[in-house]
């Protein structure tokens, strides 16, 4: 269906930390992060140790124990069936420090454009223009990049070689970790070997359970099915997304890392899993005028103003079938960025839109943005008092700003069921820790 002559031939590495954050910690206890039997084990201020999710696993502890990624702790083997499994507290500034440290590495080899950070463990560099300065092979400066990253930070990484970015993924993905020098390179020549023989659609990059579902019930059981299905059913069925899934399956990807996507509509948001089921709506409104007035920090910090709110509420996911699992609204206001407005149409949605519950998630984002270069006032306050609550405003962004967070929260923050002060010394919603040497 595609005529390779005329997609990119470039070579792409997809460049994997292996078990990062285990890795991280391994290493900073002195242990061999191949050797070591241990997992990352994330847990909720106040609350027990060993009470969390398992953030990663080190490769040993998932081939001895069986451990995955978000596995919960009480479902982790006893001590006595696993008496060598080391459980750590995750350092969320290490992994931050490692990661950039990487990524300097990277550096050496590609320009600055060339350099895809794809999440805080795997990159994608197009090394078309550079490979030949580093090697006689792209295999052997693969190679080269791994050993450098070894020898200087104690990290194992996997490394997909494709021509384009799909094919360097999936290569990394499912062939590299499988192989000794975990290195893999797959080409569109491949593709028959390659994509055509992976058996499970979920194992695919981009492809999730509900889209296989659906795929499944198209009788497309597997990536061979979806190659030789006619492309004019999956653009019905998924619209654009059915081109995207038939050209997957041909290894077909033409996005180039150099061109670098600038969204048009930027927005604003943060959202926390709650540590407990709220149920009490004071405790939930406190907690969602933190978050308010977190986000609201953030667009002043960027001189904008917001002129969209939307709230995000998730529910127990324990519900009863056909009950609501939460919901997801937006109001459009004037454009403004004053903590007490928008926490104000926050809770109006709220009220609105909550019958009683149980929250375990809250969401706030704001979006359709506009330079902050004027004050829109109202007829219900003097001019002086609106430019004064302002200037205050900005004044507390700033002492918060040079000082840390907690240097000044509302009495309300001390409330139960507040969380902002707790979530300040976290990073990612993770104890940050030090960034060790």
């Amino acid at each position: 269906m595609y005529d390779y002559r005329y997609e990119p031939h470039r070579v792409i590495f997809m460049i994997d930390n292996k078990s990062f954050f285990a890795s991280c910690e391994a290493i900073r206890l002195g242990l061999n992060p191949m050797k070591a039997v241990l997992a990352v084990l994330s847990h909720q201020p106040n609350t027990k140790f060993g009470s969390g999710l398992i953030m990663a696993a080190s490769p040993l502890a998932k081939k001895k124990y069986g451990l995955t990624n978000v596995m919960r702790a009480r479902d982790l083997p006893s001590k006595k069936q696993a008496p060598d499994l080391m459980l750590v507290e995750p350092h969320m500034n290490l992994y931050i420090k490692r990661s950039m440290q990487v990524l300097q590495i990277f550096r050496k080899y590609a320009a600055e454009e060339d350099i895809h950070v794809y999440s805080i463990d795997e990159s994608m560099i197009d090394m078309t223009k550079s490979w030949h300065l580093f090697g006689d092979d792209p295999y052997l400066v693969a190679r080269k990049i791994q050993q450098e990253i070894r020898q200087t930070l104690g990290l194992y990484t996997t490394c997909g070689i494709g021509e384009n970015p799909l094919l360097a993924k999936l290569a990394m993905d499912l062939a590299a970790k499988h192989r000794r020098s975990m290195i893999a390179a797959w080409h569109y020549i491949d593709v028959p070997d390659t994509i055509w023989q992976i058996p499970n659609l979920e194992d695919v990059w981009g492809i999730g359970k509900r889209t296989a579902k659906r795929l499944r019930q198209l009788q497309i059981n597997n990536m061979y099915d979806l190659a030789h299905t006619d492309p004019a059913i999956l653009t019905k069925e998924f619209g654009v997304i059915g081109e995207q899934l038939f050209a997957m399956s041909w290894g077909v990807d033409r996005s180039i890392i150099s061109d670098k996507f600038v969204p048009k509509m930027k927005h604003y948001g943060n959202s926390q899993v709650l540590m407990r089921d709220y149920t009490d709506q004071q405790e939930i409104e406190i907690v969602l005028r933190e978050i308010g007035e977190q986000v609201a920090a953030r667009i002043r910090a960027h001189q904008l103003q917001t002129g969209c709110v939307n709230l995000a509420v998730g529910f127990n996911q324990y519900q009863q079938d056909g009950q609501r699992k939460g919901f997801n609204v937006q109001q459009k206001i004037i454009s403004t960025n004053d903590n007490d407005l928008l926490v104000a149409e926050l809770v109006a949605l709220f009220r609105k839109n909550w019958h009683g519950e149980t929250v375990r998630t809250l969401g706030v984002s704001y979006s359709q943005l506009v330079p902050d270069t004027s004050q829109q006032l109202t007829f219900f306050l003097q001019p002086e008092r609106q430019i004064k609550k302002r200037n205050f405003i900005m004044t507390v962004d700033k002492i918060r700003q040079r000082y840390g967070f907690t240097s000044l929260v509302k009495a309300s923050s001390l409330l139960k069921g507040a969380t902002a002060i707790q979530r300040s010394s976290l990073v990612g919603g993770h104890n940050g820790g030090n960034a060790y040497e």
